[in-house]
């Protein structure tokens, strides 16, 4: 018997993604098949490629409409099978993906975690921080925008529009638990750093959903603005199957960008716990700050806190630990956005008119965030290796889980100490 040859996508898997050989595979992306329909991919260039390579590379897809992503020296596009063929023969070419698709991870808190006290007794609000949410967009709710508004900023990638709005609803919520400052709760509902400003960056459409390149042009936006708006912060409650290391996954390496230039960069672990090896990316990059979710059961005291039975964990596909840190996650009130999408979707978990109730790591990663700010209120001389230092080393224990529940205060002690040093150091 002959042995069969194997399809041509698969002779050529160390420079395809696994989930563009699936998507070949599934659509029969056989020799006499190769201008079959349309796929979204990530082209991939090696270092150093000159211009007129590109231009090149430009050239043979002259069917699709390409669009340069700097960031991570790459393309996005839609490409036929015979295309993806043709380039993944050229030596500028390091690896082609499949333009996966990205979604929300959907599925007393202040005051469990020690923000609250922080607030009152530090006088901490994250004033002069900046937290840009990479999500559905920002509504403009009072709790964001009165006495004055702090949505700094607002670029969509989906439809382009100028002023803030969010159709999904996701977005909203994550600002509120990152910084509402409660003016419509008289203070209840208020997030982790209530003085601080927001970024929208809508990334995802009305249903929650997207793809990789429009989530890396994002945070390419964010790197490229980081001064004009004085972003310290990115919070990510989103993500994607990790399907392969994160030394080749788009996503991950352009959170690792961010995070070189200086930018903390806070993750959603993922909702797909309790079963184990279920980090999404970006978060399975060991840089960046993976936050899973808690529940606080409802309570002020932390000795009834556990991790949240829909908390993704570890290990990742590379054998790390992850998340690296718990926050609060379960039975979450914060901002609603009037007509969206989620406020019809959930509309039995609306709590008054301004708020609604969510649940999942997408609630715990914008705190996370809003404490990151509050940190660096504190200590602005903080690097992100720094902050997650903090976190991690100050967590108190969570049950039997190896990552640890978010301490604000103590985290907060820590980098007034950490303050207190380099003033020493530049004393000496």
């Amino acid at each position: 018997m002959s042995k069969q040859k194997k399809p041509w996508f698969e002779e050529y898997h160390h420079r395809i993604d696994p989930g563009l050989r699936y998507q070949l595979q599934r659509m029969g992306a056989t020799v006499a098949n190769l201008n079959s329909k349309m796929l979204p991919v990530i082209i991939r260039l090696k270092n150093r490629v000159a211009e007129k390579q590109k231009e090149s590379l430009k050239q043979i897809t002259n069917r699709s409409q390409l669009s340069e992503i700097q960031l991570i020296s790459s393309f996005y596009g839609t490409l036929t099978p015979q295309m993806i063929r043709i380039l993944v023969e050229r030596q500028e070419v390091e690896r082609i993906y499949y333009d996966r698709e990205v979604q929300a991870f959907l599925d007393i808190a202040a005051k469990s975690t020690g923000a609250r006290d922080v607030q009152l007794e530090e006088g901490l609000t994250g004033k002069g921080v900046t937290i840009a949410i990479l999500d559905t967009g920002v509504y403009p709710h009072d709790d964001l925008t009165k006495p004055h508004s702090r949505i700094r900023g607002f670029v969509d990638f989906v439809a382009g529009k100028k002023n803030p709005y969010d159709d999904q609803g996701h977005g909203t919520h994550c600002a509120g638990d990152a910084a509402g400052n409660g003016s419509q709760s008289e203070g209840l509902y208020a997030g982790a750093a209530p003085g601080a400003d927001i970024v929208g960056v809508k990334v995802l459409d009305f249903s929650g959903g997207g793809r990789l390149s429009t989530v890396i042009r994002g945070i390419e936006w964010c790197i490229e603005n980081k001064e004009k708006y004085g972003i310290r912060v990115l919070s990510l409650s989103l993500g994607s199957p990790a399907l392969e290391s994160y030394r080749d996954d788009p996503l991950a390496q352009a959170a690792e960008k961010a995070w070189h230039k200086g930018i903390v960069v806070c993750a959603a672990a993922g909702n797909d716990g309790p079963h184990r090896g279920t980090i999404s990316t970006p978060g399975n990059h060991p840089l960046i700050i993976t936050v899973g979710a808690a529940d606080d059961r409802n309570t002020v005291s932390r000795d009834d806190d556990v991790k949240a039975p829909f908390s993704s964990m570890g290990p990742t596909l590379d054998g790390l630990v992850k998340p690296d840190i718990y926050a609060p996650g379960t039975d979450i009130i914060s901002l609603n956005s009037p007509g969206s999408e989620l406020e019809k979707m959930l509309s039995e978990s609306r709590v008054g008119e301004y708020y609604i109730r969510m649940s999942g790591t997408s609630m715990a990663t914008p705190f996370c965030a809003g404490v990151a700010a509050l940190l660096l209120e504190a200590n602005p001389y903080l690097s992100p290796n720094d902050i997650k230092s903090i976190f991690m080393s100050t967590a108190s224990i969570l049950g039997n889980e190896q990552a640890g529940y978010l301490d604000v205060k103590k985290a907060v002690q820590l980098a007034k100490q950490y303050l207190e040093n380099r003033k020493e150091l530049t004393k000496a």
